[in-house]
């Protein structure tokens, strides 16, 4: 376990981003049961309600995610970018206005069991002063090579995805057409 937190300090030490906590696993302990997690935190310099449009519309998230993105805000909905020859994102378990957005993610297509069992990732909007404190919880995380090797690609994919929402805030919206 210790790994993937090294893993996970040199992935926000490379973005070196004002505002991005360390990403970390958390322990989740209930008895002998040790749940892994994935918890990466982001203060972004924006509204709530700014914060939430780039997450929850389509052309929100083409803003600073994908130019191809879809948001389907409803359970069962897709959340999903759309590349060349994949894609990634998964699709809404729930929604909360204004304070969060379930994810049943997609893992990268190099990792097909996780892929087709996905994992749980949360988005939790809070006010911190005039900016956003932005909240990824990843769950669902079992054991296994593919799953491990999953985890540290998605740690570091993570931290980047959060500190491109930041940069989003910071430099605007990405245009695509440069890219």
């Amino acid at each position: 376990m210790r790994s993937f937190y090294v893993l996970a300090v040199a992935a926000a030490a490379i973005g070196m981003v004002p505002g991005i906590a360390t990403p970390s696993v958390g322990d989740g302990r209930s008895g002998a049961e040790t749940e892994k997690m994935l918890r990466i935190e982001i203060t972004v310099p924006a509204s709530r309600a700014e914060v939430l449009k780039v997450f929850s519309t389509s052309e929100g998230l083409s803003t600073w995610l994908a130019p191809n993105s879809v948001v389907e805000l409803k359970p069962g909905g897709e959340w999903m970018v759309h590349f060349h020859d994949s894609s990634a994102g998964g699709t809404i378990v729930s929604f909360v206005p204004e304070k969060e957005i379930v994810i049943a993610a997609l893992a990268p297509e190099q990792f097909p069991t996780v892929r087709a069992q996905r994992t749980i990732a949360k988005f939790e909007l809070e006010d911190h002063g005039k900016a956003t404190l932005v909240r990824l919880t990843q769950t669902g995380w079992k054991d296994g090579d593919e799953w491990d090797r999953a985890y540290e690609y998605l740690t570091a994919g993570n931290a980047e995805l959060m500190a491109t929402l930041h940069r989003r805030f910071v430099n605007g919206p990405i245009d695509w057409s440069k890219h």
